[in-house]
């Protein structure tokens, strides 16, 4: 625990009053609480630098022997709570000058932060959470928690024990015992991340043993439908009805871009008439909240219309999206019978959209960070560093804007 303190004696009270009071105040770990000491100086009689009064006047010299008795009060009150071997505040220093001693406090546990920060979340959810992070974050506590009880032979441990080795020890374990890759653990390590933040915020520790944690992810270059790919999967013909829809709706997020959140939500009063006097989508997206403006393309609108008298389909609902689990895991059976050797997963289709729709066929890359709702140009422009037909085509208009004007070598 950091046992180090700041204290200054200043005045308190306005610049055209010829007195001021005179008060303590101290700070620990950034945070502050003052105290009044009930005496009064003359502004022009007081050593802001010193923090004492000036002068050798009796007045100066009594003034500045009480001073230093209240500093070495101070000091003991530090090391009374000290002794206690918990965690203190600023208010709580100055609480125990005061002879206010705080009670001994019962450690926070580190689960049970958690678990109070994921109910919060999930009473938000549609509102400041999607349904998806408030999953995130209960998978990660349950890591958390098994990971405790691999390390520590416990159930929970007070949140003053996490340090640097903790966090370590949490991400070797994501990466051996639970065989995930490294960006996927270090998304739940910054999940956890908060929790920690919340208990410093809130004085539960007294210092953020993240500060010396780096933990940043790879650029993973995403998987998406190329050309003939999209194509193959448009020209086959799947006489399964559960394969044929989850085939359909695929291929319409391939042609709009839409998430699997946002197309399962997606209603009759987000499609609208755009400025060109065609549909549009107009929507927010669920998990950032950034508006979302798509224009519909012919195979995106010809899938609507295919939809439209199916069962589970009205003004609130226009596709009948299954489940994100089977969404994945039925398109996956549709990648191996169309021969397309990828793992295919739901959301490779918005990479699709983004690349091999938009960007490959010379859609600026403003527009389509616009369609997609990213929101900065740094997200999109990650799809443009992966199109080498893309970088192919840029050199090429460039020759031949060039073209004569390219000095030859003799």
């Amino acid at each position: 625990m950091d046992s180090s303190f700041f204290h200054i004696f200043y005045l308190r009270g306005s610049k055209k009053e010829s007195a001021a009071s005179i008060y303590l105040r101290v700070t620990i770990n950034g945070k502050r609480a003052a105290m009044s000491l009930n005496r009064k100086i003359l502004v022009d009689s007081w050593n802001s630098s010193a923090g004492r009064a000036s002068g050798n006047s009796l007045e100066a010299k009594l003034l500045n022997r009480y001073l230093s008795k209240v500093e070495n009060d101070l000091f003991k009150a530090h090391q009374k709570l000290l002794e206690k071997k918990e965690i203190f505040s600023a208010n709580d220093l100055v609480n125990t000058l005061l002879g206010k001693d705080t009670p001994s406090k019962e450690p926070k546990m580190l689960l049970q932060i958690f678990q109070e920060h994921n109910e919060r979340v999930n009473k938000l959810i549609g509102k400041d959470f999607a349904a998806g992070t408030a999953e995130r974050y209960r998978t990660a506590k349950k890591h958390v928690e098994d990971y405790i009880k691999k390390e520590y032979k416990a159930s929970d441990i007070p949140v003053k024990d996490v340090d640097h080795k903790f966090i370590s020890g949490l991400e070797y374990y994501l990466k051996t015992e639970r065989n995930f890759a490294h960006n996927s653990a270090i998304k739940y390590i910054t999940n956890f991340k908060k929790i920690i933040r919340i208990a410093y915020a809130n004085e539960w520790i007294d210092r953020d043993p993240f500060n010396n944690w780096k933990g940043k992810l790879k650029i993973v270059d995403r998987e998406f439908l190329t050309q003939d790919e999209l194509q193959l999967m448009i020209e086959k013909e799947i006489r399964n009805d559960r394969l044929n829809l989850v085939k359909d709706i695929f291929l319409f997020c391939c042609f709009t871009g839409l998430a699997y959140a946002d197309v399962k939500k997606l209603s009759e009063k987000e499609v609208v008439v755009g400025i060109d006097g065609n549909k549009w989508i107009k929507m927010n997206r669920t998990k950032t909240k950034t508006r979302s403006s798509i224009p519909i393309l012919p195979t995106a609108e010809a899938i609507l219309q295919k939809y439209t008298s199916h069962p589970d389909v009205n003004h609130k609902r226009l596709l009948p999206v299954l489940s994100n689990q089977k969404m994945n895991a039925y398109i996956k059976e549709i990648g191996d019978l169309c021969g397309i050797n990828k793992n295919l997963t739901f959301h490779l289709a918005r990479h699709t959209f983004a690349t091999t729709v938009t960007l490959s066929n010379g859609v600026p890359i403003e527009s389509v960070s616009k369609m997609l709702g990213h929101k900065n140009l740094q997200t999109t422009q990650h799809y443009a560093k992966i199109l080498d037909r893309k970088i192919s085509d840029d050199m090429a208009a460039l020759r031949e804007r060039l073209g004569s004007n390219i000095p030859t070598m003799n």
